[in-house]
This record gives C-alpha cells, sequence and structure tokens, in this order.
C-alpha cells in the first residue's frame, strides 16, 4: 500500500468515526426537533445488505430538476456504495422529502462543484477546503428527481 492510499484510508476512517459518531447523530436529532440546516441535508438510501432505509447527512447543491452532492470518499462510503447497488434515493428539499435516481459522475469536476455549495460567492473557498479536507477519493453525485414535485 503506497503512502498516499494509507493517508486516504486513514483520512476515510477518521471521518467516518466523525459522522457516525458525532455529525450524523446531530443532524438527525435537530432534524427531530424539526430544525433544518442550509449546510446538511438528509440523503436516504436503501441498505445494500440490510434493505432497510438508511439516512446520511449531506450537503447539496439544488436546482430545478435535482441535486448534486459530494461523496467525499466515493463508493467506499455506505450511502455509496448504497446507491451503486440501488440508485433510487430520497433527499430532503427543505421540509419535503424528494424521490429520485443517483448516479456517480466521475468526469465531474469536484473542485468547481465545491464552489457551488457556497451559500454566498466569497465563502466559495472555504467550501472547497472543507470538502478537500474531509474527502479521500471525492466523487460528484447527481440525484435526478423522478416525483415531479414542485
Amino acid at each position: 500500500m503506497t503512502r498516499s492510499d494509507e493517508q486516504a484510508l486513514r483520512k476515510f476512517r477518521t471521518e467516518r468515526r466523525v459522522g457516525r459518531y458525532i455529525a450524523n447523530p446531530l443532524v438527525s436529532a435537530l432534524a427531530r426537533l424539526g430544525i433544518r440546516t442550509t449546510l446538511a441535508t438528509e440523503l436516504q438510501t436503501i441498505g445494500r445488505k440490510t434493505g432497510k432505509t438508511r439516512h446520511v447527512p449531506v450537503a447539496a447543491c439544488f436546482d430545478a430538476s435535482g441535486a448534486w452532492v459530494i461523496s467525499q470518499h466515493g463508493s467506499r462510503s455506505g450511502w455509496g456504495a448504497n446507491i451503486t447497488a440501488n440508485p433510487q434515493v430520497r433527499i430532503r428539499q427543505g421540509s419535503q422529502w424528494r424521490s429520485g435516481l443517483a448516479r456517480f459522475q466521475p468526469d465531474d469536476d469536484v473542485t468547481a462543484r465545491a464552489r457551488t455549495f457556497a451559500s454566498r460567492p466569497a465563502f466559495a473557498g472555504l467550501a472547497v477546503a472543507t470538502f478537500r479536507a474531509l474527502a479521500s477519493t471525492p466523487v460528484s453525485v447527481r440525484i435526478t428527481f423522478t416525483d415531479g414535485a414542485v
């Protein structure tokens, strides 16, 4: 294993622990209290092994036909592996759940995509730095809405 592979694996394991034990429970608790944040929304996938619904907080950039998210660890992440097995997902847009199909977009420029997640142009550099600090093998994911809701 090369040094960069070891660093990516270490980063993945650390970020997974932070997500599993701090970020995910915090976002879930806030959602149960009805508190929403523009920094994170919930993505619902179907577990590839259990078939049960799985919820994970993600940063998303919505447009009229869908949403963009970035899988910081590609298909190595739990939700990334889940969408590889079953691309049907639901994502919370504000207080509404939207159904869609998720697809990895390996040719998309992740750095440029991360800039679009900033609420203001002045924060684009911070958004990119945050994604870069947390990611090991980032890849953009396009969720195309299938529910026809507006």
